[in-house]
């Protein structure tokens, strides 16, 4: 036999389970096949959390009345919200609106010592325009009775404040004629505000677009 016939009879020879090429060639494929299972598998991992069923005013608990259980797909995010197997957190309250369907976030959740704003009732006459509901802001002004049996000039004391929760107001005849807003105020603030209430001041508010505090 040539040596080039003996070559060609090597070339041709079948692999041997020994051969070091074929193990390696093996464990590439069988590497590749459980990289895909693994991202196929995180892509379809869902997480049971907590979603609003109707708007959570800042103040309210979570109660199963007011979220429900629903199963998302959340990736390296989950740890931002509340799930379902960590339960509802004992002895917290909102710190900030939750809106109707909105997943809740952990960071809108703490105990009520961490609230910056407590919720006073405004009770208003004339008509809100139709975009002051719950979530965006109004400026308060307040015109304090004066000695002639009328008021004086409005001064704004609640610039950009946070609109928790809208009502409707209503006579001791059931007749509804006012509308009254829940109003996130400050503590630097409440004395003011309480103290305009309680003198009988005539109470207005603007709807403030910018959505902000001034």
């Amino acid at each position: 036999m040539s040596a080039s016939t003996a070559a060609a009879g090597a070339r041709l020879k079948k692999p041997s389970w020994k051969d070091p090429r074929l193990l390696v060639g093996v464990l590439l494929v069988l590497a590749s096949v459980v990289g895909v299972v693994a991202l196929v598998g995180s892509a379809d991992r869902t997480t049971e959390v907590f979603a609003a069923r109707e708007p959570i005013a800042v103040g309210q608990k979570l109660t199963p009345e007011n979220i429900s259980r629903v199963k998302v797909r959340l990736g390296d995010v989950e740890a931002h919200y509340v799930t379902a197997e960590s339960g509802i957190p004992e002895g917290q309250v909102a710190v900030q609106r939750i809106a109707k369907d909105q997943l809740v976030p952990r960071e809108s959740l703490g105990s009520v010592d961490a609230l910056d704003r407590k919720p006073v009732a405004i009770t208003v006459q004339e008509a809100l325009p139709e975009h002051a509901v719950a979530g965006t802001r109004v400026d308060v002004w307040v015109s304090l009775p004066d000695a002639r049996n009328g008021f004086a000039e409005p001064k704004l004391l609640l610039p950009g404040a946070e609109i928790a929760e809208v009502s409707q107001g209503s006579t001791a005849l059931g007749a509804s004629k006012s509308t009254v807003l829940m109003v996130l105020v400050g503590d630097g603030q409440m004395a003011s505000l309480l103290g305009a209430q309680a003198n009988e001041a005539k109470i207005s508010v603007v709807w403030n677009p910018g959505g902000a505090a001034k």
